[in-house]
């Protein structure tokens, strides 16, 4: 049973893109939407303070590193994730599938789930359908996330339709293992490749199952930007029209934009905050490397029109020194900014749907991007 008190409202649509509220246990979630993500119950380099600050509604936390570390029982113990880690707001978490399967040589996929060593201490685990549900009802996760296989890129049409078709016997599994509470949801993922008939296969049987939202697996694995939009042109119209839809793992700032012209509701990607710790500024011109000796007498701030803390208390003289003497204020300044611009962005494009101008608002957006580590006037 599809749970009622999960809602998802559209007050306003722009071409394929829409402008909605999703209504929660732990608050509302403007879309389209982007999660900061927190994999081990934190945001690298922020105070869960600072990350409301630049705008988040929700976070994204991941099974599998919060089973191996502390362990999803202690965590309910300790009054679960939202309380563990002082975010009250709505919580995703992930599967666990992706990582899982990244594991190569040190995991065993079968019919029932993933036997897998920590990549930690080698400890040998098992992950289930059902494992994965009691985990992240242990967690008190606001949207669980069916257990699913993410199949590789490239994959041939055989080992992708073998890859998927498992993945909707474990969605049928999940939604079964689910605990249905109020305010609470579950997300079941749609797989199946580059293949346009196998996508039409996955969200057959998943809306045939039933889930709150639905969301996109298996792109942002390679196949590169032209074709993770040609999938998605096939693959959005599919979906139901009343259901949030989730493109997992994406992505830069132009997959964004891209993604919600096409019908995407909310984004997950660690870009932003690895980014900031490696010394990359996301700007309205593109991106811009702090380690670069060009910054180092420059008194400027990184971005004029910013109002993060990195840009405007520092400038990039500054921000530059802070990474050639590898002080940790660096990756945190960066990351705000970035965090700050992502969340920006989403907001960009909620009002420009409203208005029924998010065409002009990607043109102007395209125009100024990728011009490289340039001047910001």
């Amino acid at each position: 049973m599809i749970n009622s008190d999960f809602t998802f409202n559209i007050s306003a649509t722009d071409g394929a893109a829409r402008r909605g509220t999703i209504s929660t246990a732990h608050g509302e979630i403007r879309t389209p939407a982007f999660m900061p993500v927190g994999t081990a119950a934190t945001v690298k380099g922020m105070t869960p303070e600072a990350v409301r600050e630049t705008g988040a509604d929700i976070l994204l936390g991941n099974t599998y590193h919060l089973m191996l570390r502390p362990g999803s029982e202690r965590v309910a113990k300790l009054g679960g994730l939202h309380k563990f880690m002082n975010w009250e707001r709505p919580i995703l978490t992930d599967s666990g599938g992706f990582q899982v399967m990244s594991l190569n040589e040190l995991r065993k996929i079968d019919e029932e789930g993933v036997t897998f060593k920590s990549h930690i201490d080698g400890k040998r685990f098992e992950l289930t359908p059902e494992r994965s549900m009691e985990i992240q009802n242990h967690l008190d996760a606001t949207i669980t996330m069916a257990f699913d296989e993410c199949t590789p890129y490239p994959a041939t049409h055989e080992v992708a339709v073998t890859s998927m078709q498992r993945s909707m016997r474990w969605a049928k599994r999940s939604r079964d293992a689910f605990e249905e509470r109020t305010g609470y949801g579950l997300f079941g993922i749609v797989q199946g490749s580059t293949y346009e008939d196998l996508r039409q296969e996955s969200i057959d049987a998943l809306t045939g199952i039933g889930f709150d939202g639905y969301a996109i697996g298996g792109l942002a694995v390679g196949e590169g930007q032209e074709e993770m939009f040609r999938t998605l042109e096939f693959t959005v119209p599919a979906l139901p029209q009343d259901k949030p839809r989730y493109l997992m793992g994406v992505g830069k700032p132009s997959d964004l934009v891209g993604s919600v012209m096409r019908g995407v509701d909310m984004f997950d990607c660690v870009l932003p905050t690895r980014s900031g710790r490696n010394a990359q500024a996301f700007t309205r011109h593109g991106t811009v490397n702090m380690r670069n000796a060009r910054h180092a007498d420059d008194s400027r701030p990184l971005d004029a029109l910013c109002d993060c803390p990195a840009c405007r208390n520092y400038c990039r003289g500054y921000l530059h020194h802070l990474f050639k003497a590898k002080e940790m204020l660096g990756s945190m300044l960066l990351t705000w900014h970035n965090l700050h611009y992502y969340q920006g962005l989403m907001a960009g494009m909620r009002s420009a749907i409203e208005d029924k101008r998010l065409s002009d608002f990607a043109l102007d957006f395209f125009a100024c991007q990728d011009h490289g580590d340039i001047d910001i006037l």
